[in-house]
């Protein structure tokens, strides 16, 4: 850029970033290798609800960055919510002890600085590191959020909407893992057969590709970040006695191996946001600004039902007054949809050493307003704690591209001490709230009470199948001891009748022998009595046919 174009470009800057309404100041422009202290760069607190995007390589003070803007919205009054990935972001609880580079910095800016600590609130996720538990129930989590953390496909997910669904008609509370399982073993049951047939749409053999999936995320550990008592989005809503917004940090580096969980448990928070806040229009500054840090693994591999959910929510939280900052390496890792939403904008370096990065590098230059800087050259010869910075205007107008040199922050860069951090932990008003889980009575307690009732239902149906078998067999033995008995005694009488018949036989047999008997003693007499009278005859007819006189 020649002389001539950066003096130009100054003065819009100049122009541009002449704010009357309340702001945060990000720093001063930078002319060449010098600091414009009157080109002070600022961001409206009336856009911080516009949204944002802090983008950069590693190592090129995102983290730093965060931190400025916490502490300028904390003092303005406005609470904050930031992902603490490393545990650096604990420092904003102690004081800056400053030191030569600050001073130089400062005094090159022309602004004031003051090291200050800043009212912090500490959560973690499920019990894994310093501060409250953050909690959330399997049901406000809900199917679209979980199958992410599960990474499902697109059938598994639309499944898991029907798992959700069917809990829901039956009055089954999915407060935590075990819930849900309980309800997918029931419907792979045998017992639940029938109600599976009722979920249209939802195949044996993908539920069970689920239930495999939760059980290996209980197995890690994530039983852990769902159950009760569920965290209350109004909790980071607070602010202190003297009017300073309070600082929640989420503590993440107990849980830096489950990335995509807790990514996902941000937009949880994010959710909930949008959904208990009433709507507030466009407020003077912010209910609430929440920075979303390592964005990119929120869009990875992300449905497309996830990602319209999210653009959802980033066009529509705005009306309820909260802001929401996406940080990431470059704005490659964010939709367009949602890239287009985010209206204010600090880009630190950029690295162009791959094909891959010079193509991220010519798509984010083409992202930003025309000026007379030649983005490409400078994006990757930005210094750490420079950045490339546009935002909305109190009037809601994109403001000239700035090469910025950022202010330091005023709470100590790196993390607190561990003293520091108990103190902060002791402190707490949220520690009796959500220290303690809750396991109350739901979907798990509920459907082992059913299984007992239908456990015992199946056993009195077996018992009394059992006695009627009995019963049945009773009878059976019953009828063919009375069958065998007929039998016998039909037997019994055909023998009696076949020896009567036989026995009558016999007597006629020897009746009819001693009635021959008879006929053939009276046949020889009788015969015997016919040869003698014939013998008599026949000599009297002898005679008398020779003339010879008759005997008397």
């Amino acid at each position: 850029m020649s002389e001539q174009s950066s003096s130009a470009q100054i003065d819009l800057i100049r122009e541009g970033y002449a704010f009357t309404a309340p702001s945060i100041v990000l720093g001063a422009a930078v002319d060449g290798e010098e600091v414009v202290p009157d080109a002070v760069v600022r961001l409206p607190l009336g856009s911080m609800n516009r949204h944002g995007l802090v983008a950069g390589a590693t190592g090129t003070g995102k983290t730093v960055t965060l931190q400025v803007l916490a502490e300028q919205l904390s003092d303005a009054g406005v609470p904050v919510f930031l992902a603490d990935i490393k545990g650096d972001l604990t420092g904003m609880a102690t004081p800056a002890v400053g030191g030569d580079r600050i001073s130089e910095r400062m005094t090159r800016l022309g602004q004031d600085w003051e090291g200050t600590a800043y009212p912090v609130e500490l959560l973690n996720l499920g019990g894994h590191g310093p501060g409250s538990p953050v909690r959330a129930s399997v049901t406000s989590f809900g199917p679209t959020l979980l199958a992410k953390v599960l990474r499902l496909n697109r059938t598994q997910e639309s499944s898991l909407s029907l798992i959700f669904y069917w809990a829901d008609q039956q009055g089954l509370a999915l407060l935590d893992l075990k819930d849900l399982q309980s309800v997918i073993q029931h419907l792979v049951s045998d017992e639940g057969k029938e109600d599976l047939k009722s979920v249209g749409g939802l195949a044996k053999s993908t539920a069970g590709v689920i239930l495999r999936e939760l059980t290996a995320l209980a197995a890690a550990g994530g039983d852990d970040f769902f159950g009760e008592p569920e965290f209350e989005t109004q909790d980071l809503l607070r602010t202190t006695a003297d009017g300073k917004g309070i600082v929640t940090l989420l503590e993440l580096p107990g849980v830096q191996d489950k990335p995509v969980l807790f990514s996902t448990f941000l937009m949880w928070l994010l959710a909930e946001l949008f959904q208990d806040l009433p709507e507030v229009g466009n407020p003077d500054k912010p209910k609430l600004v929440f920075f979303f840090d390592e964005a990119h693994l929120l869009f990875k591999d992300a449905s497309q039902a996830f990602l319209e959910a999210i653009e959802q929510a980033v066009r529509l939280i705005r009306s309820k007054g909260v802001g929401v900052f996406f940080v990431t390496q470059a704005p490659t890792d964010v939709p367009s949809t949602v890239l287009a939403q985010l209206g204010n904008r600090v880009q630190h370096a950029l690295r162009a050493h791959t094909p891959n990065d010079a193509k991220a590098l010519r798509a984010t230059v083409s992202t930003y307003p025309t000026s007379e800087y030649d983005l490409g050259e400078v994006l990757t010869s930005l210094g750490t704690g420079e950045a490339i910075v546009t935002v909305l205007s109190d009037k809601g107008a994109p403001t000239p591209v700035a090469r910025t040199m950022l202010r330091a922050p005023q709470g100590q860069i790196g993390p607190s001490a561990e003293g520091v951090i108990q103190r902060v932990v002791g402190a707490s008003t949220l520690t009796g709230k959500y220290a303690d889980a809750v396991d109350r009575d739901s979907a798990y307690e509920l459907l082992k009470v059913r299984m007992e009732e239908a456990a015992r239902a199946a056993e009195e149906e077996a018992a009394a199948a059992e006695a009627e078998k009995e019963r049945l067999a009773a009878e059976k033995a019953a009828e063919k001891e009375r069958l065998a008995q007929e039998k016998a005694a039909e037997r019994q009488a055909e023998r009696e009748r076949v020896a009567a018949e036989k026995e009558a036989e016999r007597r006629r047999i020897a009746d009819e022998r001693a009635r021959q008997k008879q006929r053939d003693t009276f046949n020889k007499g009788f015969q015997s009595a016919l040869r003698s009278a014939g013998t008599v005859i026949g000599r009297e007819i002898t005679r008398s046919i020779f003339g010879t006189g008759r005997r008397r």
